[in-house]
């Protein structure tokens, strides 16, 4: 069951709305890359699937940054697109390429998928969050995610991550119905997937829309808040405990509307957002995440230091988690994360 009685936890101190000094830390894709460990567990399997369902393997790739790093939560590793994958869809990630999948383009491939063989195909990732639960200090939670229903659609639409995401917009154009219903079934599989991971530990759940930025306003309502809507509505029925983190990635503007209407604990903000906004508009509603520039973090030096000062001082005395604003660089120096985790609790 998930770890609700976390005492001492500033995460969910922050998520449940009250400040907190110095302001939690964790980091997008803070298992990855850039570190070395993480590099020697990744050549002994064949591919990045094959991590992410090897619960043993994918549970001390989680664990790592919480070894060097003061970090204030663990999430699972995986990836949004475990989702397709579990309803059948072939999935391989090309190395230098990225994600390959076998495109679905209408209603009949959406009857194809088999829900019916999700919670199978899940089962590894509920186990690696056990794992890493098993491993925690009481106070360090774990942060469950799955990806929103229309980024992972486009992936689906697609066969791959595209600039423009247009297949998956000129279908949900020309046919809403049966874009839909793809939809639909992504809401439904979506939820029970969280709710797996709330019950093989997790405390915290992220939604990552990393594609919300594609929509003008009326199909951002339709395609992105709505389906977030539904599942943390899902969430909230089964689990009313667990704080749900959004992140709509370059919504812009419409982020307020997102976080007056989706029901999230706490938003995501990415890089393009001002401080100075997201403390007016969007952190007197809810708690606030973000939204350092990952590539700030690359270069590191003055100009890091004096971005941290600043987004603490525009964001630190609300309810606040320090984040960046997408996922960090494989590039990034670890002596840079080091120091920005050190200007953060000083």
């Amino acid at each position: 069951m998930a770890r609700t009685s976390l005492p001492g936890s500033a995460l969910l101190k922050a998520l449940s709305g009250h400040p907190s000094i110095p302001p939690p830390i964790w980091l997008m894709r803070q298992a990855g890359r850039y570190l070395p460990e993480y590099r020697e567990i990744r050549s002994k399997v064949a591919s990045f699937l094959d991590l992410c369902l090897t619960p043993e393997l994918a549970a001390e790739v989680t664990l790592q940054p919480l070894r060097r790093f003061d970090l204030d939560a663990a999430i699972v590793f995986s990836d949004i697109l475990i989702v397709p994958y579990a309803l059948g869809q072939s999935l391989e990630f090309v190395e230098g390429e990225g994600p390959r999948l076998d495109p679905v383009k209408d209603g009949g491939a959406v009857a194809k998928l088999e829900p019916e063989i999700a919670e199978a195909r899940l089962a590894p990732v509920y186990e690696t969050l056990a794992r890493v639960c098993a491993n925690l200090p009481c106070d360090v939670p774990v942060i469950g995610f799955c990806g929103a229903p229309w980024t992972v659609a486009t992936y689906m639409v697609e066969g791959r991550g595209s600039k423009d995401q247009a297949e998956a917009r000129l279908w949900a154009y020309r046919e809403p119905e049966t874009f839909g219903q793809l939809v639909d079934l992504l809401v439904e599989t979506s939820a029970e997937y969280l709710l797996g991971q709330v019950r093989a530990g997790a405390s915290v759940l992220q939604i990552f829309d990393s594609w919300a930025g594609s929509l003008p306003e009326d199909e951002f309502a339709r395609w992105c808040i709505e389906p977030t809507r539904r599942i943390v509505e899902r969430v909230n029925a089964s689990a009313p405990e667990i704080p749900v983190i959004g992140f709509p990635r370059g919504s812009g503007p419409l982020a307020v509307r997102y976080a007056r209407e989706t029901g999230v604990d706490a938003i995501g903000c990415d890089t393009t957002l001002p401080l100075e906004w997201i403390g007016r508009e969007l952190q007197p509603l809810l708690a606030v995440q973000g939204n350092l520039d990952p590539l700030l973090l690359v270069a590191g030096g003055p100009a890091l230091d004096a971005r941290v000062e600043a987004t603490l001082a525009a964001l630190g005395s609300g309810p606040f988690i320090f984040n960046l604003g997408h996922g960090i660089q494989p590039e990034t120096p670890i002596a840079h994360v080091e120091r920005l985790i050190r200007l953060v609790k000083a």
